[in-house]
């Protein structure tokens, strides 16, 4: 049965993560023709664009891709819902139904931080690796768009040392930690 919550987790963590890299995108003005941008909105444009027309006019115009997160807090609450009646069906459980539902939220927002801190550290790495190996790929310039915001709070604490930036690193170890924490 690991198996099957291996499959159930892989599946809601890539929609999340695409919903999310959706919505990052979007603010952070990426033109969404090249990749990634093509990849997320064929994995999420299915529930994103009922989301938007459903949402108030304000929060689509504004400059936070409202449609897309609540896509992402939708799969999130889905996968917290599907893992629970899963759950259930293997163990049968004794709590009372309000200790159910909020178990949904729950594991939803624990499925989110992990997506978001796990996604997070899979740009870093792509960013690393390709500013190593390929430094001129038209992908790099996506990935330091994305990457560039967060990693500049990190480097104005951390120093490059011998001339290399030490802030990816930093960041992915502190990102780690996160997870742990989160268990």
């Amino acid at each position: 049965m690991r198996i099957v919550f291996f499959l159930l987790d892989t599946f809601f963590f890539f929609l999340v993560a695409a919903a999310l890299l959706r919505a990052w995108m979007n603010h952070q003005r990426i033109h969404m023709s090249a990749q990634p941008g093509r990849l997320v909105i064929a994995l999420t444009d299915w529930l994103v664009a009922p989301v938007r027309r459903i949402l108030p006019r304000s929060l689509v115009q504004s400059r936070v891709d409202w449609g897309s997160l609540m896509a992402a807090l939708l799969f999130a609450l889905a996968y917290g819902g599907l893992w629970l009646m899963l759950a259930a069906t293997l163990t049968p459980v004794e709590a009372s139904p309000a200790a159910m539902l909020l178990a949904i939220p729950t594991l939803a927002i624990k499925l989110l931080l992990r997506t978001l801190m796990q996604g997070l550290m899979m740009l870093l790495l792509a960013y690393a690796v390709l500013s190593w190996v390929q430094p001129q790929s038209p992908v790099l310039g996506t990935l330091d768009r994305l990457c560039a915001p967060v990693l500049r709070p990190v480097r104005r604490i951390v120093p490059t040392v011998g001339g290399v930036d030490l802030s990816v690193l930093v960041l992915i170890i502190l990102l780690q930690v996160g997870l742990m924490l989160l268990g």
